[in-house]
């Protein structure tokens, strides 16, 4: 298998909006009210947002790729909460649910820790659904704590969890 991770870029929106909108089906239908996640997984609002980032370079996003078929997204950026200030935020990693479990997105995972310490950071929060345990223990298995914020999102609630680096 060649697993090739790189950057996004000008023609990934599509691809990006798969990704994330088949990764939240599979992962939230019982966080979620479906109501809610049909919205949420969208394909055409969210290639929309994919194109907006990629028109305006916000962020740093990330495409992980096997045998040719892109399979995982990242994205990070300085973190959008002000009592954050300073800290990096890892705002997504969605994977497609055929190939969960297979260290694809541990392997994202380290690409984008790598790349956010070289740009100088030394802490990394990111926002996660509560009742996401199967994204929770990932975290933790990658160095993540939990910390005692949280905030609702959606119908849920969100917590953060930090990791130094």
């Amino acid at each position: 298998m060649e697993v090739v991770i790189r950057k996004v870029q000008q023609g990934d929106a599509r691809d990006l909006a798969y990704i994330q909108t088949e990764s939240w089906k599979a992962a939230f239908a019982s966080i979620l009210e479906a109501e809610t996640l049909t919205k949420c997984t969208n394909i055409e609002r969210a290639t929309a947002m994919y194109q907006r980032l990629l028109d305006e370079n916000k962020g740093n996003g990330y495409l992980l790729i096997v045998d040719g078929k892109s399979h995982c997204i990242a994205y990070w950026d300085a973190a959008r909460d002000s009592e954050f200030v300073g800290k990096a935020e890892l705002i997504c990693i969605h994977s497609l649910p055929d190939n969960w479990r297979k260290g694809y997105g541990s392997q994202m995972m380290d690409r984008v820790l790598k790349d956010i310490k070289e740009a100088g950071y030394s802490e990394v929060v990111l926002w996660v659904f509560r009742e996401n345990l199967r994204a929770r223990a990932f975290y933790e298995a990658n160095g993540f704590a939990l910390t005692d914020f949280s905030k609702l999102a959606f119908d849920t609630e969100e917590v953060l969890y930090s990791k130094g680096l």
